[in-house]
């Protein structure tokens, strides 16, 4: 085999500290653009032009198609390369290859042995396609691998980032938060401290394994103090609805917009419609709400359109991914900042304190209730306050004296 030398763009000093270790096996923490790919796709790259094989794996497809690109124009510089697009592989004039792989389906990963693999968001992967795919793969070339990741609370990949940490022989670790890549602006790092939530950065920017791999609310137990409070005079309120579909609950909970404080909740299930709207009816005259939030998917149109003819100020809020991140993570820094405070209603704190989070291998969270149980009250909240927060500098409602 012929080792072909090209000269690529220089790695930044912690990338190139992890691209020169004599490690068998490379465990890298990763912060969010730290350059893990630009890293990955380099080691890939200069291991298929010493005409060895070399596969990058991260959990899906879309997900790897960062690697590819990077990959592809690392590659198309080398003279008699073959990059095949469909196979998403690149052959080099001297046998060595690249691949890029999904770990959706482990099994679809057996069969060949590696040189080097390079697994990429190896956190959001399955254990076993480390144990029983790809470290069999390694063992008749003696190949090498390196995990590259953002962390996931105590999960596998912290397990073998201890392996680094306390000098197994053959491993190596790397905690390497964002601000180890000299090309990002500290400002932005800074801006982002101020807009997350504390556990978030800490993980997704400081490359920090936070133990509770799941909870999203801190502080809870401060918060929760309150006892419901009866309206009053010249105050301001805002409601938010998570209306039920199936077993679940209808929640209503009302904020005071001046004093961040919840003032009032209501949950129910199992009435007729009829019913439901005249309780959502009755809250909003109760309290004489600037305005009412309600929820839209489902079951939550029709109840809109009942209460707008009733001649209410309702304002539509449609979960998707994306808003129920945004949403939920307001909510949260609200809590760890000590913004809010809510009933000490045990249904309320228990939802609270039970409430999950998982990072998607795309980067995103998905938040959600453990199985078995409702998130009804925590989505009831987040709604209101995110209409809170747009609202408080809002008109009053025209259909009340203040």
């Amino acid at each position: 085999m012929t080792e072909i030398v090209v000269n690529f763009p220089p790695l930044h000093p912690k990338q190139k500290e992890v691209a020169d270790s004599q490690a068998r096996f490379r465990v890298c923490a990763a912060g969010r653009r730290f350059g893990k790919s630009r890293l990955g796709s380099a080691l890939c790259v200069s291991e298929g032009l010493k005409g060895k094989r070399a596969w990058w794996i991260a959990p899906s497809y879309p997900v790897a198609m960062v690697g590819w690109r990077m990959i592809k124009k690392l590659s198309a510089k080398i003279p008699g390369v073959k990059i095949k697009q469909g196979d998403y592989t690149v052959e080099f004039p001297n046998g060595g290859e690249v691949r890029v792989r999904s770990a959706d389906n482990p099994d679809s990963l057996r069969g060949e042995g590696l040189d080097l693999a390079v697994l990429d968001e190896c956190a959001f992967m399955r254990e076993e396609t480390w144990n029983e795919v790809l470290r069999p793969a390694l063992a008749d070339r003696l190949g090498r691998a390196v995990f590259i990741s953002t962390p996931k609370g105590r999960s596998w990949f912290w397990r073998i980032y201890q392996n680094g940490v306390s000098g197994v022989d053959g491993w190596e670790s790397w905690q390497l938060p964002t601000a180890s890549n000299p090309y990002i602006d500290p400002k932005e790092i800074e801006a982002a401290r101020e807009q997350l939530p504390e556990i978030i950065f800490r993980q997704e920017f400081l490359a920090e394994f936070i133990e509770s791999d799941g909870g999203v609310f801190r502080r809870v137990q401060e918060a929760a103090v309150l006892s419901p409070q009866e309206p009053q005079p010249g105050r301001q309120y805002v409601a938010g609805v998570d209306v039920a579909s199936s077993i679940d609950f209808t929640v209503v909970s009302v904020l005071d917009a001046e004093s961040k404080e919840m003032v009032y909740m209501d949950r129910f299930n199992r009435v007729d419609y009829p019913v439901l709207i005249d309780r959502l009816e009755s809250v909003y005259h109760r309290y004489r709400l600037t305005s009412m939030v309600v929820e839209s998917n489902s079951i939550g149109r029709p109840v809109i359109d009942e209460l707008v003819a009733r001649g209410l100020n309702i304002v539509p809020f449609t979960t998707t991914s994306a808003t129920k991140q945004a949403i939920i993570q307001s909510l949260q820094s609200a809590f760890e900042n000590g913004l809010i405070r809510v009933l000490d209603e045990p249904v309320l704190v228990g939802e609270l304190l039970s409430f999950e989070s998982k990072r998607n291998a795309s980067g995103s969270f998905s938040y959600s209730a453990p199985g078995g149980m409702h998130d009804d009250c925590v989505m009831s909240l987040a709604i209101a306050w995110s209409g809170m927060q747009e609202r408080v500098s809002v008109i009053k409602n025209p259909f009340y004296e203040y």
